[in-house]
């Protein structure tokens, strides 16, 4: 799929996500707060637009909705500083870290990576994205997700343990980061199942409203 910003269709390339990045959130599934940023990869064909479908997978039986905001890489770089990171951003949007919670869990025990639980298709839904402008604070942005018009999440960027700057940062020093690259943030407390027929709703006053169907 292609990404939309504005009337711009951009090729998406990696997507990287963040877990643990919120202390609510690491507390209510028992983990401890990371040292460092807790890093993991989907492929594009996980990716979903928004109005799409959610493909229940076949592997697992107990599958999380997890809303978090993602970062559109604009340009190609290193960025070493809260400036430079802050210009590397092409476009803001939400999304869904959708996650098979019992595949995780059997994972954890063994050491396992968590691609069978986190990067199977259609796990990363995301909305449209918008610029960043000079009045978005990416230290202070809200967002709601929401499970068949109930509210379940309420996230703010001011609660996220590592910042959307350090995240660039950080994954500048691993890795060139390029046009297209997205960056799934973490996820704030809430999470929690849904099944075939529930319709999955993220929303935030700086984006708009974004929904999807399980399928």
């Amino acid at each position: 799929m292609k990404l939309s910003l504005g009337t711009e269709q951009i090729t998406p390339c990696r997507i990287f996500c963040v877990g643990m990045n919120y202390v609510e959130h690491i507390r209510e599934l028992k983990n401890e707060i990371p040292a460092s940023p807790v890093i993991f990869m989907k492929p594009a064909t996980s990716l979903v637009p928004s109005g799409g479908s959610v493909v229940f997978p076949s592997h697992g039986t107990e599958l999380h909705y997890e809303t978090e905001v993602v970062v559109l890489i604009g340009r190609e770089g290193r960025p070493q500083t809260p400036q430079e990171a802050r210009a590397a951003i092409g476009g803001l949007s939400l999304g869904l870290d959708m996650t098979l919670r019992d595949v995780q869990q059997a994972l954890r025990p063994t050491g396992k990576p968590w691609e069978l639980c986190k990067a199977f298709e259609n796990s990363a839904p995301v909305g449209d994205f918008v610029p960043l402008t000079p009045s978005l604070d990416l230290a202070s942005l809200p967002f709601t997700g929401a499970v068949n018009g109930v509210v379940r999440q309420q996230g703010n960027t001011s609660d996220l343990v590592f910042s959307i700057s350090t995240l660039i940062q950080y994954l500048a020093g691993i890795w060139t980061l390029r046009p297209g690259d997205l960056i799934y943030t973490g996820t704030p407390v809430g999470v929690g199942p849904v099944k075939k027929g529930d319709r999955l709703a993220v929303e935030a006053p700086w984006c708009g409203r974004f929904e999807w169907l399980i399928a």
